[in-house]
């Protein structure tokens, strides 16, 4: 995925979060709830396993007899070829039919794998990246995480000049609770963008790890250089808008919520932003 492609993803993302703010509705893309035991640095650990287990429970009973068909589908012969055409057709299943993200992104990953070229490494390595940076889940955003990694690692093998794989490695260290030290995160994505500070999408990501860490004016200043170089960029604005907020500063976060309201053209997601305009003018 391109660094304007995911931009362009995480624009479309930020409308369940301003829905969701407003308290209109919230339906998470990760829709199966994380268990599992105890990890460290307190963190319940998930595993896909335990994932597949619970998705399995909800499918209906045709369903069930379609996935077992599929899953004894590999015989002798051709071993690979047929396991990355199972894969596909597991992952469709997940996606098409039971429309359940997790086991979609699992066999998604397993077939890129498989195949092992950088399109397929990086295309499943952002299912689990944009999941990852709206997951509130700790066991959920290690789990998301630590899949992406791999995934990237393997690309970054194929192709280690690739800046959008790099700053997703970052991402990964930043929110996936798979480090100790999530500064060697943003120490990741800081070295693509000092090299070339016009790179939007690592600029956005340092602005995201500057909020969630509470360095309030640097995630400011990253979300404008952004907003500078695409004035309708909704991820930038809209996370102007909240960080503006969290720092206290209600007359900026008005301004930038009500420049993300000019934007957005679902009407539910502009009478969520009313309302949050409305508060905060109180």
């Amino acid at each position: 995925m391109k660094k304007q492609q995911w931009i362009t993803v995480l624009a479309g993302l930020i409308l369940v979060l301003v829905v969701y703010i407003a308290g209109v509705t919230s339906t998470p893309k990760s829709s199966t709830p994380a268990a599992g035991t105890p990890q460290s640095a307190g963190v319940q650990s998930v595993t896909t396993e335990i994932l597949l287990q619970k998705a399995k429970q909800r499918l209906k009973p045709e369903q069930v007899a379609r996935l077992a068909a599929l899953e004894s589908s590999v015989k002798r012969g051709d071993v690979k070829d047929q396991q990355l055409h199972v894969f596909h057709q597991l992952a469709k299943f997940w996606s098409d039919s039971a429309r359940m993200f997790e086991p979609y992104a699992y066999y998604t990953s397993e077939a890129a794998k498989l195949e092992n070229s950088e399109k397929s490494l990086t295309f499943a390595a952002h299912l689990f990246l944009d999941n990852l940076l709206t997951e509130g889940d700790p066991a959920m955003q290690h789990w998301l995480g630590d899949n992406a990694k791999v995934l990237l690692d393997k690309a970054l093998v194929i192709n280690p000049a690739n800046d959008s794989s790099k700053i997703g490695l970052g991402i990964c260290y930043m929110f996936g609770n798979i480090s100790d030290n999530p500064m060697k995160g943003i120490l990741e994505v800081r070295k693509v963008v000092q090299e070339h500070p016009d790179n939007l999408y690592g600029q956005l990501v340092l602005g995201l790890g500057g909020k969630k860490s509470g360095q309030y004016d640097k995630a400011i200043e990253r979300f404008k250089i952004v907003v500078d170089k695409q004035p309708d960029n909704l991820e930038a604005i809209f996370n102007l808008a909240e960080t503006f907020e969290m720092k206290g500063d209600k007359a900026n976060a008005v301004i930038w919520y009500q420049k993300a309201r000019d934007i957005i053209k679902v009407p539910d997601a502009k009478i969520a932003l009313d309302k949050r305009i409305k508060d905060l003018k109180k």
